[in-house]
Order: structure tokens, then C-alpha cells, then sequence
């Protein structure tokens, strides 16, 4: 699961960098082409004059200017410099090929170094929002949309909450179901397969709770699921039901053989005299996970 959030944050990184990138590229491009109509106007004209060095500096200034304002006043300047330049180009302005081209690269400088400057700061701004992610720890997994430890801590404490101010009708029930050899099967699978066995395995829990449950993993291969309002006799047909249907799952390791894994399950419901200790989110985990190794059908299936 990190693997994979990780993979995501490098591309989308990478694609940031990459538009960067070509930013200062065009950039650059504009600047040369400038510089060849410079020297092309010398090399046609055998001279330069200071209007034409003032237009060239102009253009270059512009793309300084396209940096500094917003997108909205580099509409409206590129506007205004268009119908006055055309005016001017037409009335008193000598006509040679500078000159014309002026009329389109200067706004067209402008516009572009605005629309990289835009870019650029909304490219930042994913990098800000990115790196905060990152230094989170995200309490839903996006690839198996599990919950994490500091999600269930959180549940848990919500729920027992309810259950303990309306103990005549409220209650909840926990169970964890957990991947017996953890080791063996992820040296069968390796990272990526091992990655996409979770995906299934979360997948096949969805299918078996009801909307308003909730499911985390705890890594070390451990998964919890907690069902409100579910009583002990239907928290174990649950319990039962969702093991099978994990152990009936067809996956292939990396060698293509079919997976051999074992699943154990174990749960209990909330009771009210209990309460301090579903505070402590490393006690229930623990209680869960001595349910578990009380269920020894698994080992011989």
C-alpha cells in the first residue's frame, strides 16, 4: 500500500518537473527567435536602429512583465498594446518585417510567460499540497480504500462512546482476520503481486459487510472489520462467512502457481464493563489477535 502511494506522488512529481520544464523551454525558444529576427533585419537592412533596439528590448521585457502581473492584466494590456500598436504600426511606424512581427511577439510573449508563471505556481502548489500529504499519515488507503491504525483508534473511541451513553440499544462488534505465514506468502508473491493480494482480499471483505461498516489493515497482515449495531450470534455467521470467502480467493504467485495462504478469524462484541480498555487501541488489537489463535481449522485446510 505505501508502494503504491509512493509510485503516485513520484509521477506525479515527475509530471510536474517534465511541465517545468518545457516552460523554460519556450522560454528560451522565444528569446532565439527574437534574436534571429535581430539579426535577420541587420543581415536585410545592413543596419538597426534605435526604435527597432527599443522594440526588441521591449519584447523582452515583456516576457519579465508576463512573470511579474496575473493572467487577468496580461488579457487586458495585451489588449490595449494590440489596438494601440496597429494604430501606430499603420500611421506613422516605418514598415519593415520587425516591426510586424513586434505586433504578435510582444503579446505573444507576454501571454505565454503569464501562462507559465500560472502554471508554475499552481504546479508549486501541488508540490506544497503533495509533500503535507506525504508528512501525513492518510488514514484511508486510496488503492484498497482500507483505513489505517490511527483510523480504527479513532472509530473505535466514536463508537464506544455511543455505545457506552446508549447501552440498551446501541452496541458494536470487532473482528480481525489475519494472513497466517505472513512471511512465506509475500516471499511467494513478491512487492507488487503482494500489493494487489490486499487489493483482493479488501475487495472480497467489501463485498460481505454492509454499507455502514468499516475495514482497516494494521499491516503485518491483519485485517478489522467493525460492524455496528451486530450482535454475537450474527457477528460469528459474519465472521465465518467473510473468512471462507477470503480463503476462496484464486490468485497466482509470481512463479504462476496458485497461492496456497491460510486465513484465521477471530472477534467478540463490546461490552460495556470493558470500556477503559477500548481506549487503548494496542489492547483490542492484542484481544483480537489472541481470538485469532483460537481458531485452528484454517491450519488444516
Amino acid at each position: 500500500m505505501r508502494t503504491s502511494r509512493k509510485r503516485k506522488e513520484l509521477s506525479t512529481n515527475t509530471s510536474i518537473i517534465n511541465q517545468m520544464r518545457l516552460g523554460y523551454i519556450i522560454l528560451i525558444v522565444l528569446a532565439i527567435a527574437q534574436e534571429v529576427l535581430v539579426f535577420f533585419n541587420i543581415y536585410a537592412d545592413g543596419g538597426y536602429s534605435l526604435l527597432e533596439i527599443a522594440l526588441n528590448i521591449g519584447a523582452m521585457v515583456a516576457l519579465l512583465f508576463g512573470f511579474v502581473v496575473s493572467m487577468g492584466i496580461a488579457v487586458v494590456v495585451i489588449f490595449i498594446f494590440i489596438v494601440t500598436y496597429f494604430v501606430w504600426m499603420v500611421t506613422y511606424a516605418p514598415v519593415n518585417t520587425l516591426i510586424f512581427f513586434e505586433l504578435f511577439l510582444i503579446p505573444a510573449n507576454i501571454l505565454i510567460a503569464a501562462f507559465i508563471k500560472s502554471t508554475l505556481i499552481r504546479n508549486q502548489r501541488v508540490s506544497e499540497r503533495l509533500e503535507d500529504l506525504r508528512k501525513r499519515d492518510p488514514e484511508i488507503d486510496l488503492y484498497t480504500t482500507l483505513g489505517n491504525k490511527k483510523a480504527l483508534e479513532a472509530t473505535v473511541i466514536k463508537q464506544s462512546n455511543l455505545a457506552r451513553r446508549y447501552s440498551e440499544n446501541y452496541t458494536f462488534s470487532m473482528a480481525m482476520f489475519k494472513i497466517e505465514f505472513l512471511a512465506l506468502v509475500q516471499e511467494s508473491l513478491g512487492s507488487q503481486l503482494y500489493s494487489q493480494f490486499l487489493l483482493e482480499l479488501s475487495e472480497t471483505i467489501q463485498k460481505q459487510i454492509r454499507y455502514e461498516d468499516y475495514k482497516f489493515s494494521i499491516e503485518e497482515g491483519r485485517f478489522i472489520i467493525l460492524c455496528p449495531m451486530t450482535d454475537q450470534q450474527y457477528l460469528q455467521l459474519l465472521t465465518d462467512r467473510i473468512k471462507n470467502a477470503m480463503m476462496n480467493i484464486k490468485f497466482l504467485d509470481k512463479k504462476g502457481k496458485e497461492l496456497k495462504f491460510v486465513i484465521r478469524a477471530g472477534a467478540f462484541v463490546f461490552q460495556k464493563e470493558q470500556f477503559s480498555t477500548y481506549e487503548n487501541i494496542d489492547g483490542i488489537i492484542s484481544a483480537l489477535e489472541r481470538n485469532t489463535e483460537t481458531d485452528l481449522i484454517a491450519e488444516y485446510i
